[in-house]
């Protein structure tokens, strides 16, 4: 096993025959990871690299991410042939951005194959936590997403850009409510938190006014902000009514994108209960004040909702896939899925009571 300690690269010994592999691909807003994967589900390599959200980052930014990690697995795979490779990425929502993402990842095929799956990560996420063919996905990490999948193959989808198409939260949404609310607070203008102490330790900072100013002068990275969303649930946790009101927004809007993506598709009901697969590094924290009030909701609104949380990283489940389009059996799928969590991944997903 070779380890690099900049959390860049993780190669992995499969050891054994040179069987053919799979590459399966999961680019996200805050890291990238790559594996390949023998056909009997031993893990032969992993890289992993920075975000490549080619929505948010562009791809002049995302394709030279993807081309690097991707490259590193093939230097630890040799002279394996890749039966196929399947791409889950952030940010493709709209026709256009798949079709801009075939183009720009096309010269793959010169050393390895072009993706023959290249859509959005959260199918990745949905096969990570269910094999229903009638489920949704919601993700919230960096942003927030949802979809859902019926067995006949419909699927209902959001353009998940932002405010421009309405949508609301994420973590980098609440780490910039929580330095709003913090803001207002400090001046007058907004009721008190604990947040107006809390928001400037976590940044390093000694008031909020030093916060917004650094930030005004370039002096923080705009991107710190996206760090605050941890302050804002811990002050919810400790009861701060302003920081709980935040969460509780949040809460309501996973519970509203995932229900109407069911609901588009006549999907659950208190008769046939439904998978609602949750992930994204806000919703994997487990906040208890986040918790609570979506199994709540979910429950309320689409009574056959089964609440399952993915803690493991959606790769998990791109290279599931992956492997299932190569027709591998329920050992090999069971041995990938051992491989990842066993090397200090997140645990699995489990249905929330």
């Amino acid at each position: 096993m070779t380890v690099r300690d900049d959390d860049v690269v993780l190669a992995v010994d499969g050891g054994g025959s040179q069987t053919d592999v799979v590459l399966a691909v999961d680019g996200g807003g805050s890291k990238t990871d790559v594996v390949a994967i023998a056909l009997d589900g031993t893990l032969v390599a992993h890289a992993r690299g920075p975000g490549s959200n080619p929505q948010t980052r562009g791809w002049s930014v995302a394709g030279p991410i993807l081309d690097d990690v991707r490259s590193r697995v093939l230097d630890e795979v040799g002279t394996r042939r890749v039966r196929t490779t399947h791409v889950y990425l952030a940010g493709l929502d709209l026709h256009d951005e798949l079709v801009a993402a075939e183009h720009a990842l096309a010269h793959w095929s010169e050393d390895g194959g072009a993706p023959d799956v290249l859509d959005n990560d959260l199918f990745a996420l949905l096969r990570a936590g269910t094999l229903s063919p009638d489920a949704a996905a919601l993700v919230c990490g960096t942003g927030i997403n949802a979809l859902a999948v019926r067995a006949d193959g419909a699927t209902a989808r959001y353009p998940a850009i932002g405010d421009i198409s309405g949508d609301w939260g994420g973590g980098a949404y609440l780490g910039n409510r929580a330095l709003w609310h913090a803001a207002r607070a400090d001046d007058g203008r907004g009721p008190a938190t604990l947040l107006t102490e809390a928001v400037p330790r976590a940044l390093g900072q000694d008031s909020v006014r030093a916060v917004t100013e650094a930030l005004h002068f370039g002096r923080l990275e705009h991107a710190a902000v996206g760090r605050l969303a941890p302050v804002l649930f811990e002050a919810a946790g400790l009861g701060d009514t302003v920081a709980l009101s935040v969460v509780e927004r949040q809460a309501e809007e996973i519970v509203v994108m995932a229900s109407v993506a069911l609901e588009r598709l006549g999907l659950g009901g208190a008769d046939a209960s439904v998978p609602v697969v949750l992930g994204g590094g806000v919703l994997a924290a487990r906040h208890p004040v986040l918790v609570e009030p979506v199994v709540r909701g979910l429950a309320a609104r689409v009574p056959g909702a089964v609440p399952t949380w993915v803690t493991a990283p959606p790769v998990l489940g791109a290279g599931l896939a992956a492997l299932e389009s190569v027709g591998a059996d329920a050992a090999a799928l069971d041995r990938y899925r051992d491989a990842v969590l066993g090397r200090s991944f997140a645990s699995t997903a489990a249905p929330i009571s």
